[in-house]
């Protein structure tokens, strides 16, 4: 960059293999990401799928309320997935050259290395341009998305593992959410200095509601696939009295959800949501009593920083990134991923904690999320674009 000036705006592309519409943590990590850097002044380009097999001319979008100039790539769909697109792994750097030709960036940051991430990161490097790159990925979020043998889905994982490992030796720097998330990819891709930040997310577009609960309700927000593992959310309640279940979002398990809550008896305590506004997301969170996740595969878990951030007390799978947002007996407990009964019995001690208790459990939530502000993820991946020292 020929100027290093900490003030001057920069021009910002951003790579990313799944975007709005998509409705996925990566996507609105990089949605978040966009419109923030737009609000502090920086030119912010964005390089994703088109929805058609078709090459958009650059257009402006309005992300998270703030207008964005995308670069729609031409992509197919998956075709056993309800909204994957992709685009051919072999155009991406032909297409990464168009890109890079009409925006001339500062700096580009990926946000996966999968395929426009890859295409990105060599034909930058070629040109000097610094390239940032963000991990969202776990191998059962890869596997989620195929339907083929095991032994093949082993080689998958071991072939994208090592080609990330190829594509992050290319990079400047290399981020993941959480310290934990940080470490597992060391030790997986053999990458050295991974920088944990946090996907961020303001808080004041959450209503906290700090009174006691007329009804008893139990949320999930996520994709409803099998990694997440919804069911065992299902089968809690199944054991537990006079409990609804709140699920936004969709996915390909979802008629199996249904006919599952038929089975258990408790369909008529189940509410399956789909996609919903935003506004109508947050308010599923005001009015619900715990949030539960029982996912395996979260780096993070955007999702679960949003109900804390709604000063719920949370439910959680001792797995991989979760750990990292529920203090067990703090701001809720942890329960062995897997175990049923015991995601079951921490349900119920939240649901039947006094209101003192239950309270204090919701001001902890506030209290560990406040360190995943917004602010403070930008002003890192600020410092990581401009090559200085970063924040405290």
């Amino acid at each position: 960059m020929s100027d290093s000036s900490p003030h001057r705006p920069l021009t910002v592309l951003l790579g990313c293999d799944t975007f709005s519409p998509d409705i996925n943590g990566a996507a609105r990590f990089a949605e978040r990401l966009a419109a923030g850097l737009v609000q502090r002044g920086h030119d912010v380009h964005v390089s994703a799928p088109n929805q058609v097999y078709r090459r958009a001319r650059p257009g402006t979008e309005v992300i998270e309320g703030e207008e964005v100039t995308v670069h729609r790539l031409p992509a197919v769909p998956l075709p056993w997935h309800e909204w994957l697109r992709f685009v051919w792994p072999w155009r991406s750097k032909h297409y990464a050259r168009r890109v890079l030709d009409l925006v001339r960036p500062d700096v580009v940051h990926i946000q996966s290395h999968i395929v426009i991430g890859r295409g990105l990161a060599r034909e930058a490097r070629k040109r000097g341009i610094p390239v940032i790159a963000t991990n969202h990925v776990m191998p059962e979020n890869i596997l989620d998305f195929t339907r083929a043998p095991e032994w093949f889905n082993r080689f998958l994982v071991r072939e994208e593992w090592a080609d990330a490992r190829r594509t992050f030796g290319m990079c400047a720097a290399v981020t993941t959410p959480t310290r934990k998330a940080a470490d597992y990819l060391e030790k997986t891709v053999d990458v050295a200095g991974v920088i944990p930040v946090s996907c961020g997310i303001d808080m004041s577009r959450y209503t906290p509601d700090l009174s006691p609960r007329a009804e008893r309700r139990i949320a999930f927000v996520g994709r409803l696939t099998s990694e997440k593992r919804v069911d065992d959310i299902l089968r809690a309640a199944a054991a537990l009295d006079g409990v609804t279940v709140e699920l936004v979002g969709d996915g390909d398990q979802r008629a199996a959800l249904e006919a599952l809550a038929a089975e258990l008896g408790i369909a008529d305590r189940v509410e399956f949501h789909g996609h919903v506004p935003d506004d109508e997301l947050r308010a599923t969170l005001t009015r619900a009593s715990v949030f539960a996740i029982a996912s395996i595969a979260e780096l993070q878990s955007i999702a679960t920083m949003e109900a804390m951030a709604s000063g719920l007390p949370i439910v959680a799978a001792d797995a991989v990134a979760l750990p990292h947002l529920v203090s067990d007996g703090e701001n809720g407990f942890l329960f062995p991923p897997g175990d049923v009964p015991g995601l079951t019995e921490r349900i119920r001690a939240v649901l039947e904690a006094s209101p003192r208790e239950y309270e204090r459990m919701q001001r902890a939530s506030l209290s560990l999320v406040a360190v995943h502000d917004i602010t403070r993820t930008l002003d890192t991946f600020e410092a990581l674009y401009r090559g200085e020292e970063l924040p405290a």
